[in-house]
């Protein structure tokens, strides 16, 4: 198996916080990094009312954008359909949701400085 590469290993970091933020709030993590041939889910977590398909950003202080700002209408789209493959495959009566989780951290110290939870930060209305 090859090495991970910095990026991967901050992609990693900023879902693992992710995952515990989902945990803290009621969530248990369902799934991690789910595949289909439209994309990747970082996190799928469910509770009693939600199956949520949550889309994690890490991006350092100096990043020009929100880390949410980079997830456009293609990137929800490849989200939404990995998500109806995800359903069909693992039906369940919850309610879908699809939440952005950021993550930022300080470039030269590494120490997370905000992390964000962005509820039904977009919907499937249009696909």
């Amino acid at each position: 198996m090859a090495e991970k590469t910095s990026a991967e290993k901050i992609g990693d970091m900023g879902e693992n916080i992710a995952a515990a933020l989902m945990q803290k709030k009621g969530f248990s993590v369902v799934e991690r990094n789910y595949r289909s041939k439209y994309g990747e889910i970082d996190i799928i977590a469910a509770d009693e009312q939600y199956i949520v398909f949550a889309e994690v950003k890490t991006r350092n202080t100096s990043a020009l954008l929100r880390p949410a700002g980079w997830v456009d209408k293609r990137k929800q789209k490849k989200i939404i359909l990995t998500a109806m493959e995800y359903l069909s495959e693992y039906e369940n009566e919850l309610q879908p949701r699809f939440d952005v989780i950021e993550v930022i951290y300080n470039k030269n110290t590494g120490i997370i400085i905000d992390t964000e939870h962005i509820e039904n930060a977009f919907d499937m209305s249009g696909y």
